[in-house]
């Protein structure tokens, strides 16, 4: 049951960092600089600082709960964020929303729960060396990918690398979980886990510019939790509860179209959700 709250504690502390941050992106406008040079010019605004902190806040709780719990099961609930920052901002900042858009947010949270659901316990195995090159070489491209991606006029491909970014984050985080916080300075993978952190707040500031907030963090949360899952449940020794695979595929497949479909709607007007920061 405790790693259950943590995860719960986790959702809240990453949809304070999503309302956080998405204000003071759109509040940076349009100014030129992207990617590191966006996030650097970031850091001197203390409302994304506080975004910031709500974010690493959240990460060191899932960090802990993947001590024992398969990577789709922890990046679901950080996902079930994006519903916690929407009912936020509709609720506190007078955020508007479609109905479309609420539809299809309920579409997200039905594929999660399922996911969820389908949840066993579980220890991940050592990631082995040729893992950590690719992980490395998925890092290199990412980073080389920001820059086209900082330039396109949608916020579709900042959120995408984001997601691949974080995806890295949680793979990584993953194999380091159970061992001695002490430990970690030396493992190289934990450097690697920092640097892809970076890369993906980096693009997630890009594509907050760009596109509604729900959109951007649910296109970057559906990349990270496919690919999270997938590596977990191929890689890591992720278990996933007797007779229930099917279902697990299908909670992917709910959440992958969801986002699809909150892509269309975002791209078809002028983003809603998120509104004008003042």
């Amino acid at each position: 049951m405790v790693d259950y709250a943590v995860l719960v504690a986790s959702a809240v502390l990453y949809a304070v960092g999503i309302v956080a941050q998405s204000v003071a992106a759109r509040r940076a406008g349009n100014r030129p600089g992207a990617g590191l040079g966006l996030l650097a010019r970031l850091a001197a605004d203390r409302l994304y600082l506080l975004g910031f902190a709500g974010q690493v806040g959240g990460f060191a709780l899932a960090f802990f709960a993947r001590a024992s719990l398969p990577l789709y099961l922890v990046q679901a609930a950080s996902s079930s964020a994006i519903g916690l920052a929407t009912a936020f901002g509709v609720a506190v900042l007078g955020w508007r929303i479609r109905t479309g858009e609420v539809l299809t947010l309920l579409l997200l949270a039905s594929g999660l729960i399922v996911l969820a659901g389908s949840s066993s316990a579980s220890i991940a195995t050592d990631l082995p060396p040729a893992g950590v090159a690719v992980l490395a070489a998925v890092v290199l491209g990412t980073g080389l990918a920001m820059i086209p991606a900082g330039r396109a006029g949608t916020f579709l491909p900042a959120a995408v690398l984001s997601g691949v970014a974080f995806a890295v984050v949680a793979v990584a985080s993953r194999t380091l979980a159970d061992l001695d916080l002490l430990a970690l300075p030396g493992k190289p993978l934990t450097w690697l886990m920092l640097v892809a952190a970076v890369l993906g707040q980096a693009s997630m500031a890009n594509a907050l510019q760009r596109g509604p907030a729900a959109a951007v963090v649910a296109t970057a949360d559906a990349t990270t939790i496919v690919l999270a899952s997938v590596t977990g449940i191929a890689a890591l020794g992720d278990h996933v509860a007797g007779g229930q695979e099917p279902w697990v595929a299908a909670g992917l497949a709910v959440v992958v179209c969801g986002v699809l479909l909150l892509g269309v709607q975002s791209r078809a007007a002028t983003p809603v959700l998120a509104g004008e920061a003042a």
